[in-house]
């Protein structure tokens, strides 16, 4: 992990010697004599740790308490570095917020494994314990930076999909093993110069050199398709998805993970704050996503005119293919009133071009296998939507193998069925 240390001195050597000792490939050093561009440094890059002479203008206690005052909700660490040794000055200066007192003249190398000492607790605060990678609050830490530090750069946003049902078919046990790997994974393809950290338990961010950002995504995609099926039974790895077992999600398709990644540069946009990167981001690594395996995007020039916004139109049709007649009445009024447009096979004209974001199927009885073949022809024809299947007698394992996403056995309550609807127009127009 990439440090910053910033020394506030109006001297000309001794800082400059102080930043000679601290500095390395780990560590960056910035000096600064003016105390309101300090101000400034602290609140754009929020340096890890801040070291202050007694040689400013405002008294130390008093600086000392208005930078922690300042920092609240980062807290670096704070060192003081005065010619005066007394007792009564180092408390004042300790009350005031620092977090250590040295003395000058310094031994070098002392002052050093002090610093260093500091910046170790530091850092090992931020960091995610089951990767061993700096957490999401680094993380945004690391994108203020790249705003006041540098005008190239390129960022990827890397999500694990399916991660949640995975965790719950086979163990938090067995999704650490599946993180710790994927770590791994990306660790093997930066250098010391990229920052990798993880933003939550499945996502990740890489930081670095914008030409990086395609030969990084396609290695990424490409290496974790290569071992995920190592994290599955053979019985899974050969029916193709995970059969869930007793919980919420049990009558849902279980889909293998895969990684979606979406990388945006400054190449071609201009940013102010985090919450614009993070917003590309989000929105790069949402189109990204792909139902069944690994993919990637990465940002391109925009050809659209300045004043023009693209927006995905959001997809509220549904389709109800529903032997009984008054059961399909009550599901399309129903799905009407939640704000879904509804429509029977023999309401489309063209039913290869309608492409609904959910089809609610009935699958008949268990002699009757018209459902089950409906089902695959559906899913090779709208691999967009989502299949939802109800049936009181066809067993789980093979609706699910026909491509069903969910299945829903009758009877049933009308809120199940709305709430897995709810749940799969989200998935569809994320």
């Amino acid at each position: 992990m990439l440090t910053n240390t910033l020394i506030i001195d109006t001297r000309k050597e001794l800082p400059a010697k102080y930043k000679k000792i601290l500095e390395d490939s780990n560590n960056k050093v910035t000096i600064t004599s003016d105390i309101k561009k300090a101000l400034d440094i602290i609140k754009n890059k929020e340096p890890d740790l801040i070291i202050i002479s007694d040689s400013i203008e405002e008294a130390l206690p008093d600086f000392c308490a208005k930078i922690r005052i300042l920092t609240y909700n980062m807290r670096p660490v704070i060192i003081a570095t005065s010619k005066s040794a007394e007792t009564e000055d180092k408390i004042n200066v300790l009350k005031a917020g620092a977090d250590d007192f040295i003395s000058e003249p310094i031994n070098s190398e002392e002052f050093k494994m002090r610093i260093m000492a500091h910046i170790r607790r530091e850092t090992e605060s931020y960091i995610d314990l089951q990767t061993n990678l700096p957490n999401g609050n680094y993380c945004m830490r690391a994108l203020k930076r790249i705003l006041t530090e540098t005008s190239q750069w390129g960022a990827l946003l890397i999500k694990i999909n399916e991660f949640d049902v995975y965790k719950s078919v086979y163990t938090e046990l067995a999704s650490d093993k599946l993180i710790k790997t994927f770590s791994a994974l990306m660790t093997s393809g930066l250098d010391e110069n990229d920052f990798l950290g993880a933003v939550s338990e499945n996502q990740f961010l890489i930081i670095t050199n914008p030409y990086k950002l395609e030969k990084a995504a396609s290695f990424l995609t490409f290496a974790f398709d290569s071992v995920k099926e190592k994290f599955y039974s053979i019985e899974d790895v050969k029916r193709g998805y995970m059969l869930i077992q007793g919980n919420e999600y049990a009558g849902k398709r279980g889909e293998f993970v895969s990684i979606s990644i979406g990388g945006i540069s400054s190449e071609f946009s201009q940013y102010d704050s985090v919450e614009s990167i993070l917003k590309d981001l989000m929105s790069a690594n949402s189109l990204a996503k792909k139902p069944t395996e690994s993919s990637y995007l990465i940002q391109r020039p925009k050809i659209s005119t300045p004043n023009s916004v693209i927006r995905k139109e959001e997809n509220k049709k549904i389709l109800i293919i529903e032997e009984d007649t008054a059961m399909q009445v009550l599901l399309s009024e129903t799905l009407k009133l939640e704000g879904y447009e509804t429509r029977m096979p023999e309401m489309i004209m063209n039913f290869d071009e309608y492409q609904p974001a959910v089809i609610i199927l009935d699958a008949g009885s268990n002699n009757d296998t018209n459902g089950i073949v409906l089902c695959k022809h559906l899913k090779e024809k709208k691999s967009s939507s989502k299949i939802i299947v109800t049936s009181n007698s066809h067993d789980k394992e093979e609706i699910l193998t026909a491509g069903a996403d969910f299945y829903l056995p009758k009877p049933y309550e009308i809120s199940t069925l709305i709430k897995w609807v709810k749940y799969f127009m989200k998935e569809v127009n994320e």
